[in-house]
């Protein structure tokens, strides 16, 4: 099962979740604002990041224009504690299921939430495509 992390009025948010539709993905949607993520959420999405806890905070964000603290000073359970206490800290959309994660909106990249079967589909098609293209 996937699992979306949104906020709302986010447009790569809703791009997301208009993918994962168009697609016919089963996906549970999760507000942040309205139900923060749990500490063990938090843990789990650190766990399929490549570069920690980099990937997921907002720098851009207002959040952490006005953080009156170094992150990197912060233990993982102060970490852990202001994401849940400010969740716009968080980048977002996060997208993710057992295996893999997506951090933003990315249309190339949110393709591998696809079935195997289905990309393998696609890939066959574009590749009879190019050989038509090299014919003609």
């Amino acid at each position: 099962m996937i699992n979306l992390y949104v906020s709302p009025s986010c447009t790569s948010c809703r791009k997301a979740k208009s993918w994962l539709e168009e697609h016919d993905l089963d996906y549970v949607e999760k507000n942040i604002y309205h139900d923060p993520l749990t500490k063990d959420e938090i843990k789990e999405i650190l766990m399929l990041t490549d570069e920690g806890t980099g990937e997921i905070i907002s720098y851009r964000s207002q959040a952490y224009q006005n953080l009156e603290v170094d992150i990197e000073d912060l233990s993982m359970s102060e970490l852990l504690d202001l994401f849940t206490d400010q969740p716009s800290l968080i980048r977002r959309p996060i997208i993710m299921d057992d295996r893999r994660l997506q951090i933003g909106y990315n249309e190339e990249e949110i393709r591998c939430f696809l079935p195997r079967e289905v990309r393998e589909l696609k890939l066959a098609e574009i590749r009879q495509q190019l050989i038509a293209d090299d014919i003609a």
